[in-house]
């Protein structure tokens, strides 16, 4: 018999890593084998404390601007992506750069010079200053992207010429809020280009496919991920949208308002694709050690992406 309170958990699945956090993890990991520390990395390496802690206390060391940087040692960017004029500059300065831009993202990217090449004007929905967004934005030429972030700033658009458009999307944005404001850019420029195959990656969509399942059984809803994770902080909006009357986003179990969580009898428990599963099984053990707990996997799809890191990491030194 146990005298803690009763609590039901529900896992939901995918969660967590996703193979572009994955492969980008790996690819400053294996920098530092090749190369030894320090390696230089652009920007976080993925938004997550606990994951950049971790590359920091084996020898990375994370920077905002190339002009930080050393020449002789190797810079890798990070996995939002950079504007075209980054790598440029490092192949001037004839640095070692390690590319750990997301494929999907960079699928994105392609997609946009694809466009221009045939003379379109680009729409990117997205967020303002993001560094997703700023690396998108900065593939092509200043005024050749305009950025929208809500169905409002659509009217607000305006365009050289409407019948030579077309948009493309952040990959960590909220599916349901994209396909709003995608439905306002078709309804008032009936001639745009929409991407051949949804700009929302995968892993974003599947979390936020996992937390719509749990919500109309949850009392509360926890999302493990940084406060400068779009994706993660997506799943809180996700959540609440779908229903739950309390969402919360933690970095760790440490983080959880516990007084906020009084008499409920069910809870839901994600990760952001930046979060490492030793976090969730962080916050669990927090909930066992409070509740007599149980817990339940709700799983709506599986993932079985991997991404290759680049040949330079393939390569003996």
């Amino acid at each position: 018999m146990t005298d803690l309170p009763p609590l039901h958990l529900y896992l939901a699945a995918p969660r967590g890593f996703c193979a572009g956090v994955d492969r980008a993890i790996k690819i400053v990991e294996l920098a530092l084998q090749k190369w030894g520390a320090p390696v230089y990395v652009r920007h976080e390496i993925v938004h997550n404390k606990f994951v950049v802690d971790g590359l920091r206390a084996q020898g990375a060391v994370f920077v905002e601007e190339l002009d930080e940087c050393p020449l002789d040692r190797p810079v890798v960017f990070s996995a939002h992506g950079v504007p075209k004029a980054v790598p440029a500059e490092a192949a001037r300065r004839e640095m070692i750069a390690v590319d750990a831009t997301c494929p999907l993202v960079t699928k994105v990217h392609n997609e946009a010079a694809r466009h221009h090449e045939n003379g379109l004007q680009m729409i990117m929905i997205g967020h303002a200053g993001h560094p997703e967004t700023v690396g998108t934005m900065g593939q092509l030429p200043e005024g050749e992207v305009l950025l929208v972030e809500t169905v409002a700033d659509v009217a607000g658009l305006e365009v050289r010429d409407p019948a030579k458009l077309a948009f493309i999307t952040q990959t960590t944005l909220s599916v349901d809020d994209t396909a709003d404001i995608a439905a306002a850019l078709k309804a008032r420029f009936p001639a745009i280009h929409a991407p051949a195959h949804e700009d929302i990656c995968y892993a974003t969509t599947n979390r936020q496919m996992a937390v719509k399942a749990i919500a109309p059984r949850i009392d509360a809803l926890l999302v493990i991920g940084a406060p400068n994770s779009s994706n993660s902080k997506r799943l809180v909006e996700v959540g609440s949208a779908a229903g739950c009357n309390y969402s919360q986003l933690i970095q760790r179990a440490t983080d959880i308002d516990w007084r906020a969580l009084e008499g409920i009898r069910a809870v839901g428990i994600t990760a952001g694709a930046s979060a490492p599963e030793v976090l969730v099984n962080e916050v669990i053990d927090a909930f066992r050690a409070r509740f007599d707990t149980t817990v339940e996997l709700v799983e709506t799809a599986q993932e079985h992406v991997e991404f290759k890191v680049p040949r330079i990491l393939r390569e003996p030194a």
